[in-house]
């Protein structure tokens, strides 16, 4: 009974996106054909980075670079999870890479380290631009949930930095893909305010006061432009957060949303890559839109190739 209720527990993170699927869960995660490098060496953590080029890749390209940052409540996950979405817009054309941070089930951190990793993967990118082949006015910050969260975050929280790197180089992206991502710590205006002792627990599990890592309080003028996917059924980050973020944003934050789809529903794998094969669209048409893209989107050709594991 206890392997069964165990198994049960599993199947249900899983579906609501806490814990990713089958052949996404890895750690360390298996990604053979990726680049793999150390961004960030912390206390006596090696964090790497799984890097994927565009055929015939070259130093003086100067393409676009995405990021992209696993999801699992800050507590768990792998980089495998945005393998898929890694290769096929390597294979339209940018330097991808899915970046590994420390999570409390590894090496007992709070959110707030979290949100310190994806700024020092963004900064490490930016730093390497020149020798990656990667333009460093175009380099977009994605990931889901919690990891759409960190990613969030580098585009809008301000003044929390890896105090050892060069600050000089910006940790800053220049657009955001988000996939069903955490956008609000505190209370918003307009909603039922969340209750002190909610917040005070939050405060311990986040390492900081929840409102100075709450993306959606911190949008401005100078806010990258943005992309949310994100399920209308979503139980875990509940959809009206995008639509908050967005109202704020205004016509600099396109929300697409997918009616009746629950938290994790974009995964690679997940009913028939039936999301996978939309979210990636509406991924590329974005980037088209920024003109760091070009040519048709070829999502349907990549899904179609017989090395894929099915």
């Amino acid at each position: 009974m206890k392997n069964a209720s165990i198994i049960l527990i599993t199947c249900w993170l899983q579906l609501s996106g806490v814990l990713p699927v089958q052949g996404q869960s890895s750690y360390p995660p298996d990604l053979p054909e990726a680049i793999a490098e150390v961004y960030k060496s912390v206390n006596g953590v090696e964090l790497s980075i799984f890097r994927y080029e565009p055929p015939n890749h070259e130093a003086s390209a100067r393409v676009p670079a995405i990021v992209f940052f696993f999801g699992g409540g800050w507590s768990g996950g792998t980089p495998q999870q945005f393998e898929h979405q890694c290769r096929y817009l390597a294979s339209r054309g940018l330097v991808t890479m899915t970046a590994d941070y420390r999570v409390s089930s590894r090496h007992q951190t709070k959110a707030l380290q979290c949100v310190l990793d994806a700024k020092s993967a963004i900064r490490w990118v930016r730093k390497h631009a020149t020798r990656l082949g990667v333009d460093p006015n175009r380099i977009i910050a994605s990931g889901g949930s919690a990891g759409g969260h960190i990613a969030a975050c580098t585009g809008l929280i301000e003044g929390i930095e890896e105090l050892t790197e060069d600050l000089t180089v910006s940790s800053k992206p220049n657009a955001m893909i988000l996939f069903n991502p955490v956008l609000a710590l505190d209370s918003v205006p307009g909603r039922p305010p969340l209750d002190p002792d909610k917040l005070a627990r939050r405060a311990g599990r986040l390492g900081i006061a929840p409102r100075n890592l709450s993306p959606l309080h911190h949008i401005k003028p100078s806010t990258p432009p943005t992309l949310i996917l994100h399920g209308t059924a979503d139980r875990t980050v509940p959809y009206w957060t995008a639509e908050a973020f967005q109202t704020l944003m205004g016509d600099r934050c396109r929300l697409a949303g997918y009616p009746d789809q629950p938290h994790g529903f974009f995964n690679y794998g997940r009913s028939g890559n039936r999301f996978f094969r939309q979210t990636m669209t509406e991924t590329d048409r974005f980037l088209v839109s920024l003109g760091y893209l070009k040519g048709p989107v070829s999502v349907d050709e990549y899904l179609k190739d017989p090395k894929l594991e099915k």
